[in-house]
């Protein structure tokens, strides 16, 4: 089913979260990341990718990276971890 069907019937938010996630392009990522997830949130990425398109990966990759940039804090943190051990 294609998920553009419904698109005059969403939210214009919705539309604009699967439209920023459908374009997050990760085609130039090498790196493998093993998840562990809670089956629930397993169950909602499966009909959440059955219901636009949009493949797991992504949806996770988009997410790891928003996480990241909304929240520059985590590099602070991360940054002054990696100066104490340097000390």
């Amino acid at each position: 089913m294609n998920w553009k069907f419904f698109r005059g019937k969403r939210d214009p938010v919705w539309n604009e979260i699967l439209d920023r996630i459908k374009g997050y392009n990760n085609d130039d990522h090498k790196s493998m990341l093993h998840l562990r997830i809670d089956e629930h949130t397993q169950i909602f990425l499966n009909q959440l990718k059955l219901a636009t398109g949009i493949d797991i990966t992504k949806i996770a990759a988009f997410a790891i990276s928003e996480l990241i940039r909304q929240h520059p804090e985590l590099r602070t943190i991360v940054k002054q971890f990696l100066s104490k051990i340097n000390e």
